[in-house]
């Protein structure tokens, strides 16, 4: 018999705060220490190299908080939609130093913000899902109202992550949820609140992920009414132009 584990409000945050330190603080490390060095070594190639050193890791920090402020963050106010241009602007950002590469077609439209969040950590489960690198193709069809998301995933040694089912289902092994587990349950937990299912096949070495509305949609799109004062505050969910250089 499974049973259903439902977090209580500081748990889950507790595990979205212990995931988002466990993504910057590789890179924030690497800024500490190309500081330490530009302070120590007055030699001109170690110098560039600290310099390039914190660029490169800025950047990267920069991507990643860009990324969860959406994937895991208000995202403004309630009923809020979300541009797919962001999303794919922030995921592009988020693997553009990594192993893997992104292909993304979606259409150019406002989503509930739900279904955003969805889409953007279902694209951090086909990242893991191929743990030596590939390839990820994103796929967005429909509308608001009745979108469809599917990601392939492809790369060496590419499986169905472990227990992302179960943890999805809110049924994870042994009724408990860690750091590890926790972007599958958080997924499985906006999935729900935005009236869609999700599931997962490996056909010839490639996993698919897709994501379709369920019989009876939990989350309505966005009213095409004028904005009230309270939705008319700026979005949590749009980046900055650019990056850190």
């Amino acid at each position: 018999m499974t049973t259903t584990v439902n977090l209580d409000a500081l748990d889950l945050s507790a595990l979205l705060c212990s995931r988002i330190c466990h993504d910057v603080i590789s890179p924030i490390g690497a800024i500490v220490n190309g500081l330490e060095v530009l302070e120590d070594d007055n030699d001109p190639s170690m110098r560039d190299f600290a310099l390039d050193l914190i660029r490169k890791s800025a950047r990267t920090a920069s991507a990643r908080v860009q990324f969860v402020r959406i994937a895991f963050g208000a995202a403004g106010s309630a009923g809020a939609s979300i541009d797919l241009a962001d999303a794919e602007k922030v995921s592009r950002a988020m693997y553009a130093d990594e192993k893997t590469q992104l292909s993304w077609s979606a259409p150019q439209a406002l989503f509930p913000k739900n279904k955003v969040k969805l889409l953007l950590n279902l694209v951090v489960i086909a990242a893991t899902s191929i743990p030596r690198g590939g390839t990820i193709d994103v796929k967005v069809s429909g509308d608001g109202d009745a979108p469809a998301f599917v990601l392939r995933s492809k790369g060496s040694h590419a499986r169905i992550p472990p227990h992302v089912e179960e943890l999805i289902a809110g049924t994870p092994e042994g009724g408990t949820v860690d750091s590890h587990g926790i972007v599958p349950y958080y997924s499985g937990l906006v999935a729900r609140a935005a009236g869609m299912g999700v599931t997962f096949t490996l056909e010839d070495g490639e996993v698919i992920i897709r994501s379709h509305p369920l019989a009876a949609s939990a989350e309505p799109a966005a009213p095409s009414a004028p904005a009230s004062s309270e939705d008319a505050r700026p979005s949590d969910s749009s980046p900055p132009d650019t990056l850190l250089a």
